[in-house]
C-alpha cells in the first residue's frame, strides 16, 4: 500500500522544482535554443537561458484568442511591444549616461566611469533576486508589473534630476543615484521573466510557433536597443533646453517609454496565461551545498572519507541532485576568469564614448555622428556576424580539419577582444596628441598673442622660453611651460618692440593656462593676462571666445550663441557652439551694426580665439586656435568595434551553448546565474581600475588588453583538463534512483518507525 503512487503523486517523485515549472525544458528543440543566441549580453546573450530560469509552466489552458486562425496568442503582441519599449527606455537611458555624468554632474571622467559601470553591475545581479521572487513568491506576471513600477518610478526621478532648474547640484547627484538604483532593480527584476512569460502562452506542442516567438521578441529587443541608441543622443545634443544639452527630454522619453511598455502589458492582462510560482532550483542547490559543507565540518574529526566533499550531503540529498550539482560545479570553475572579458566589453559605453569624444566625428560636409551613438554599432554588427560565423567562417575552419570545440571558440573571443582594445591603444595614442595636458604642480602654461605693430622680443623672469621674436598676429604653435617654483607667483615680464623694452609684472598660479597679449598704446606696449580654459568639451563642440581690440563693445551671436565683448583688449567668456562653418557672423557695436564676420569652420574639439580688428573700416576676426581640433577620424574606431563584436559572437553565445549543454535541465537556471555574475563582476573589474588606478587612458587600454590575454592562457589551460559530458547519460544512471529515493524520503517522514526494504520498480515519467 506504502507503496503505491498516483501518477501526479509519482510525477512529483520525478520531476525536479526546475522540471515542474519548465517542462518544456525537456522537450525544447535545439534549434529552438541556438536561435536565441541573437541578443547581447542583455540583448542577445541573456535569453539564451532565460526558459530554465523563469520558464514556462504547465499551467491554466491556453488563451482561445489567437492571431488570424494560427496558433500564435494574441496575448504574444502586448509582450513583443512591451519589451520594445523597455529595451528602448533602458538603452536610450544608458547610452547618454556617461556624457550626463561628465558635462551635466561635472564628475571627472574616472569616476563618470567607476558610477557608469557600478549601475551596469547592479543591473546584473538583480537578475537573480528577480528570478527568486517570481518563481518562489508572486509569480512572473505580478514580478513584472510591480519592478516594472519601479522602474518607471526610477525613470522618472531620473528624468527629474536632469532639469537645472530642480534644486542645485547635490539634489541633481542625488535624484540621479536613486533613480539608478530603482531603474537597476526594474530592469535586472524583470529581465529573466518577461521571455519566459512570453513562451508561457504557447501549448507545448506548438514548438515551432514558440521558436518564431522567440526569434521575433530578440529583434524587437535588437531594434529597441538599435533606435534609442540611435535617437536619444540626438534629443540630447540637437534640442536646446534651459540653455545647454538638454539631457532631461534625452531621459524623459526613455521614461515615457517605459510607462507605455507598462500600459500595454496591463493592457494584455485579461488574454494571458499565468501560472502559480513553482519555486526556485537555486535554492534547492544552495541548500544540498550548505548541507554538505556543514556535514563535512562535524564529521571532520573523524576517519570517514568520501569520494567527493559533495557525498557529504548524501544523507539528506538525492545522488542524481548531487551529481547534478557536481556537473554545474565543473563548469562554474571555467567561469572564474570570464569576468574579465565583460570588463572590456562593457566599456563600449563609457571609455569608448569618452575617446569619441575627443575623435572628427564628421562624415562629408552635412553628416556628423554624436559620440554616443558609435554604441549602435555592435548591435548592427552582431546581426550581421552572426549568420556569417555560422554559415561560413566555422564551416571552413571545419574543413581545414580544425577542431573548433565551444571552449576553443570562447578562447578565440578572448583573443579578439583583447586586439579590440590594442586597436582601441592605437586610436588613444594619436587622439591625445591634440589634447593639451595641464601643468603640474609648481608650473603654470603660458602663450603669447602678439597685438602690437611688429615683432616683439618676451623674457619671463625665472625662465628661457620665447627665444625668438613673436612676429605680429602669428598663431602660438603651443602652450610653453612656466615654472614657478610655488602655487602662485608675480613674475617680471620684459617686452621689446622696435628697440624699446617695456616692462610689466603678472601674478600666475599654478596648474593652469594664460595667454600673455601684448598691444600698443600711445604710452607704449602693455600687458594683459587672461585665464584660458584648454580642457575639450565633453560633447566634441568647440569653444570659442573673442579678443575686442577697438575701443566699443560688440555683441556677436554664433548660431543660437551670443557673445557680449567688452572694449579696450578685453576678452569675452568661453562658450561652447556647434561644431559647423560660420561664413556670415552677425555682429553689432552698441550704436551701430557691424559687417559680418566670417569665423570659418568651427570644427570638433578645438578652442579659438578670435581677435576683433579694424581693416579698411570694417570689423574683421582673425582666428587663433588655443586647442587643435581633433584630427584623428571617428570612423577609425569601427575595427574596434568589429573585434570587439566578433570576440563577442565567439565568446558569450558559444559560452552559453556550451554551458547549456553541459548542464542538466534543471540546473541551467543556475548556469544562468553563474553567467550573470561573470558579466557584474566584469564590471565591478573597472569600477576598481578607473578609480584605482590612475592611469594614462592609452596605459589602461594596454593594461586591459593584456590582462586578457593572460586570463586567455589561464582559461585554455583550465579548458585542456576539462572534459564533455552528456548530461543525458546522467539521467539515464540516475532517472530510477532519483525515483526511489523520493519515494523512500516520503515514506520515512510518514513511517519514520518502519524500516523499508527497497523494491526494483518503474518510477512513472512526466
Amino acid at each position: 500500500m506504502h507503496l503505491k503512487l498516483s501518477n501526479r503523486r509519482a510525477e512529483a517523485a520525478w520531476t525536479t522544482p526546475a522540471e515542474r515549472f519548465d517542462p518544456g525544458s525537456r522537450t525544447r528543440s535545439a534549434p529552438e535554443r541556438n536561435n536565441s543566441a541573437i541578443v547581447d549580453p542583455e540583448r542577445r546573450l541573456l535569453l539564451l537561458l532565460v526558459p530554465p530560469f523563469c520558464a514556462s509552466t504547465n499551467g491554466p489552458p491556453a488563451p482561445r484568442n489567437k492571431l488570424c486562425g494560427t496558433n500564435y496568442p494574441t496575448s504574444i503582441c502586448f509582450i513583443v511591444v512591451n519589451e520594445f519599449c523597455e529595451r528602448f527606455s533602458y538603452y536610450g537611458m544608458k547610452a547618454v549616461l556617461t556624457l550626463y555624468f561628465l558635462s551635466y554632474l561635472k564628475w571627472d571622467k574616472d569616476l563618470s566611469t567607476a558610477i557608469y559601470h557600478a549601475f551596469s553591475g547592479l543591473c546584473y545581479f538583480t537578475p537573480i533576486l528577480g528570478a527568486v521572487i517570481a518563481d518562489s513568491w508572486l509569480g512572473k506576471f505580478k514580478t513584472i508589473i510591480y519592478l516594472s513600477i519601479v522602474y518607471v518610478i526610477g525613470h522618472v526621478i531620473k528624468s527629474v534630476g536632469a532639469i537645472p532648474t530642480v534644486g542645485n547640484t547635490d539634489a541633481h547627484i542625488a535624484l540621479s543615484m536613486v533613480g539608478l538604483i530603482l531603474i537597476a532593480l526594474g530592469t535586472g527584476g524583470i529581465k529573466p521573466c518577461v521571455a519566459a512569460f512570453g513562451g508561457d502562452q504557447f501549448e507545448e506542442e506548438h514548438l515551432k510557433e514558440r521558436q518564431k516567438f522567440f526569434s521575433i521578441f530578440y529583434m524587437s529587443i535588437n531594434a529597441g536597443s538599435v533606435l534609442s541608441t540611435l535617437i536619444t543622443p540626438i534629443l540630447r545634443g540637437d534640442v536646446q533646453c534651459f540653455g545647454d544639452d538638454c539631457y532631461a527630454l534625452a531621459f524623459g522619453v526613455p521614461a515615457a517609454l517605459m510607462v507605455v511598455a507598462l500600459a500595454v502589458f496591463i493592457f494584455g492582462s485579461g488574454m494571458y496565461k499565468k501560472t502559480p510560482p513553482q519555486g526556485n532550483v537555486l535554492g534547492d542547490v544552495c541548500k544540498c551545498i550548505g548541507f554538505a559543507i556543514k556535514n563535512r565540518w562535524k564529521n571532520s574529526k573523524h576517519d570517514l572519507k568520501r569520494t567527493h566533499w559533495l557525498d557529504w550531503a548524501e544523507d539528506k540529498y538525492p545522488k542524481r541532485l548531487i551529481q547534478e550539482i557536481k556537473m554545474v560545479l565543473r563548469v562554474l570553475v571555467l567561469y572564474i576568469p570570464l569576468p574579465m572579458f565583460w570588463a572590456l566589453f562593457d566599456q563600449q559605453g563609457s571609455r569608448w564614448t569618452l575617446q569619441a569624444t575627443r575623435m572628427n566625428m564628421a562624415f562629408g560636409e552635412s553628416f556628423t555622428v554624436k559620440p554616443d551613438q558609435m554604441q549602435m554599432l555592435n548591435a548592427l554588427l552582431i546581426l550581421i556576424f552572426v549568420p556569417i560565423f555560422d554559415l561560413i567562417i566555422y564551416p571552413l575552419v571545419g574543413l581545414c580539419r580544425i577542431n573548433i570545440t565551444p571552449l576553443r571558440k570562447m578562447a578565440a573571443g578572448m583573443i579578439f577582444a583583447a586586439l579590440a582594445f590594442g586597436a582601441a591603444t592605437l586610436v588613444e595614442v594619436n587622439v591625445v596628441k591634440t589634447v593639451v595636458e595641464p601643468a603640474p604642480a609648481g608650473q603654470c602654461l603660458l602663450q603669447v598673442f602678439n597685438l602690437a605693430e611688429g615683432d616683439v622680443s618676451v623674457r619671463v623672469a625665472g625662465s628661457d622660453l620665447f627665444q625668438d621674436p613673436i612676429p605680429k598676429l602669428q598663431d602660438p604653435p603651443a602652450y610653453e611651460s612656466l615654472p614657478l617654483g610655488a602655487p602662485s607667483k608675480d613674475l617680471s615680464v620684459n617686452v621689446t618692440l622696435t628697440g624699446n623694452t617695456y616692462h610689466c609684472s603678472q601674478a600666475f598660479e599654478e596648474r593652469k593656462a594664460y595667454s600673455l597679449i601684448i598691444y600698443r598704446e600711445n604710452t607704449g606696449v602693455k600687458c594683459k593676462l587672461v585665464e584660458d580654459y584648454i580642457k575639450k568639451n565633453e560633447d566634441g563642440n568647440p569653444n570659442v571666445r573673442f579678443l575686442n581690440t577697438r575701443p566699443e563693445a560688440v555683441n556677436i551671436t554664433v548660431g543660437e550663441t551670443g557673445f557680449y565683448v567688452p572694449p579696450d583688449h578685453s576678452m569675452s567668456p568661453n562658450k561652447s557652439v556647434n561644431r559647423g562653418y560660420y561664413p556670415a557672423v552677425g555682429c553689432s557695436h552698441q550704436l551701430s551694426s557691424c559687417d559680418d564676420l566670417n569665423l570659418g569652420l568651427l570644427d570638433f574639439g578645438a578652442s579659438y580665439t578670435f581677435i576683433l580688428m579694424e581693416e579698411a573700416g570694417k570689423t574683421v576676426a582673425k582666428a587663433m586656435e588655443d586647442v587643435t581640433a581633433n584630427n584623428v577620424h571617428i570612423a577609425w574606431q569601427i575595427p574596434q568595434y568589429v573585434l570587439i563584436t566578433a570576440g563577442e559572437v565567439m565568446f558569450s553565445i558559444t559560452g552559453l551553448e556550451f554551458s547549456y549543454s553541459q548542464a542538466p535541465n534543471n540546473m541551467k537556471s543556475v548556469l544562468q546565474a553563474g553567467w550573470l555574475l561573470t558579466v557584474a563582476f566584469g564590471n565591478v573589474i573597472v569600477l576598481i581600475v578607473a578609480e584605482g588606478a590612475g592611469l594614462e587612458q592609452w596605459i589602461e587600454f594596454l593594461l586591459f588588453g593584456g590582462l586578457l590575454l593572460a586570463v586567455c592562457i589561464i582559461f585554455s589551460i583550465m579548458a585542456c583538463f576539462y572534459t564533455y559530458v552528456d548530461p543525458e547519460e546522467l539521467k539515464k544512471m540516475y532517472s530510477d534512483d532519483y525515483g526511489k529515493e523520493e519515494d523512500d524520503g516520503d515514506m520515512k517522514k510518514k513511517n519514520p518507525d518502519v524500516p523499508l526494504n527497497k523494491v526494483e520498480r518503474k518510477s512513472t515519467r512526466l
